[in-house]
């Protein structure tokens, strides 16, 4: 393999994992919040402003990986 597919194939790599990692945490944090609600449905909002808090710091993680893959296409 030569260096160009090598590179391309990190950058498809970085956003991969960064973006399967995202997806599960997003994942994660739905499912507790859901099981919250269903407990607790008086506090619903308290819960709904935590949940969507932690899923936009999940989806800047996310974010992250695809700038860096990018980053990784176009300059390495």
């Amino acid at each position: 393999m030569d260096a160009e597919a090598m590179k391309m194939l990190g950058a498809g790599l970085a956003v991969g994992v960064g973006l399967v990692g995202s997806g599960v945490g997003i994942g994660i944090l739905g499912y507790g919040a859901m099981q919250a609600l269903g407990r607790n449905p008086e506090a619903s909002g308290v819960i709904m402003t935590n949940m969507i808090l932690a899923i936009a710091f999940a989806e800047a993680l996310g974010i992250y990986a695809l700038i860096t893959g990018i980053i990784l296409a176009m300059v390495a």
